[in-house]
């Protein structure tokens, strides 16, 4: 009897350890499946609704027909969408007119997702090509904007009364954007223009135009916060960026410039607009410029209107062929409009310069005019070490105040022109 008892005891043991083995197994697949299911998880975007402009809105990808109303009833269908949307647009040539995307009545997110070029017409007289007006969230991946500027370019290049032309992609009052892998070529006027937008973020962007294009340039940032520009490249007939006027909170990253006018804040101060103007805190990191006019560049007109340019950081730079690698020019002034003895009321300070490097192509590789009025303060130079083949090169320090030349490789001859 004892026995059979100890063996019916035994059995039990043994027959508990094996479902608790059996939970404890189960519990622990459940457990990596859900940990799998989280790491899946955490980068994926949110479940979203997908419109095709082809297949439900009637876009035809030949180049030759109209395809405007086709994208603005797409947009349409993913603004009305409650939940984040996406509006896809496959391969082939879309013709698009002038056309402009609203957000203040979107519900959500939207994302377009671009494996095709998008065609301009030719309509030079609109401001803008490709708009986005007051949108909270949007994405844009991949892409080609070709806006057939040549025609454009060459009547101003006749001194024919011309139009203006259009910007190819403008952004206004939106934010939290983020544009990436997108193309843009031969545009008719700026490629991207920025105004009033907080929370940019540009990523892979490549902008392609003859380096005789007028006014081609690659984005203009005005009246904005938090724009953030990396791993792109600028091949243009203007400026690569341009930082206008009211900008804030800057980060520029692994750009490549050239041809072009290089990286320029300004021109400021150029009427009454630009009154109280603030260009602050802006760095320009790891930045390749070839064959371009200028390098590094800050600008402003010689008027008394007031304002102030401060706390820029350079920080890192590599120059071959640059004419005017590093220049501050407060005598800014195309085709001599302008009053340059009355000096500029911008005021420039903290400005660092650090670890520039490379070749100039004219002797004046560091050329500082600034305002008699209101001097340049706070210049930091760091381990600047440009070179000019052909001689000596040759520094300006005008109306400027240094507060370091640390390593300064080769030595400048100084001079005042």
């Amino acid at each position: 009897m004892k026995l059979i008892n100890i063996l019916t005891n035994l059995f039990y043991l043994l027959f508990f350890s094996s479902l608790l083995h059996l939970s404890f197994s189960s519990s622990v697949e459940e457990d990596d499946d859900y940990s799998s299911s989280l790491d899946l998880t955490a980068f994926s975007s949110p479940s979203s609704k997908n419109f095709d402009v082809v297949t439900q809105f009637g876009a035809k990808n030949d180049g030759k027909t109209d395809a405007t109303k086709a994208f603005l009833n797409a947009w349409d269908a993913a603004c009305a969408s409650s939940t984040p949307s996406q509006i896809n647009v496959p391969k082939g040539n879309y013709l698009l007119n002038s056309i402009s995307f609203k957000g203040s009545s979107c519900k959500s997110s939207i994302s377009f997702i671009i494996d095709g070029t998008l065609i301009a017409n030719n309509d030079y007289n609109t401001q803008h090509w490709i708009s986005f007006h007051e949108i909270n969230g949007l994405n844009i991946k991949g892409g080609v904007l070709d806006a057939k500027g040549k025609k454009l370019w060459d009547c101003k290049a006749t001194g024919r009364s011309c139009p203006t032309g259009a910007k190819s992609l403008d952004f206004d009052q939106c934010e939290n954007i983020r544009i990436e892998d997108l193309t843009s070529t031969d545009s008719q006027m700026f490629h991207i223009a920025i105004n009033n937008c907080n929370n940019i973020n540009m990523k892979g962007v490549t902008v392609t135009a003859p380096e005789n294009s007028p006014n081609t340039d690659g984005i203009h940032i005005e009246r904005s916060k938090g724009i953030t520009i990396t791993d792109s490249q600028f091949k243009t007939g203007d400026d690569c960026i341009s930082i206008g006027p009211n900008n804030q909170n800057l980060w520029i990253e692994s750009v490549f410039c050239g041809p072009g006018h290089g990286i320029s804040i300004g021109s400021l101060g150029r009427g009454i607009t630009d009154e109280g103007v603030l260009v602050q805190n802006v760095t320009i990191k790891s930045s390749t410029f070839k064959g371009t006019d200028n390098g590094l560049r800050i600008k402003t007109y010689s008027t008394p209107i007031k304002g102030n340019v401060k706390d820029i950081y350079f920080l890192g730079a590599t120059m071959t062929n640059v004419k005017n690698p590093i220049i501050i020019d407060q005598n800014y002034c195309p085709h001599n409009q302008c009053n340059k003895g009355q000096g500029s009321g911008i005021k420039i300070s903290n400005v660092v310069y650090k670890n520039i490097q490379g070749a100039s192509l004219t002797p004046e590789i560091i050329n500082f005019d600034c305002s008699p009025t209101t001097p340049c303060s706070g210049l930091n130079l760091q381990n600047v070490k440009l070179s000019y083949q052909s001689g000596t090169p040759k520094c300006e320090y005008k109306n400027a105040r240094l507060m370091s030349t640390e390593s300064m490789r080769p030595t400048c001859q100084l001079y005042s022109p």
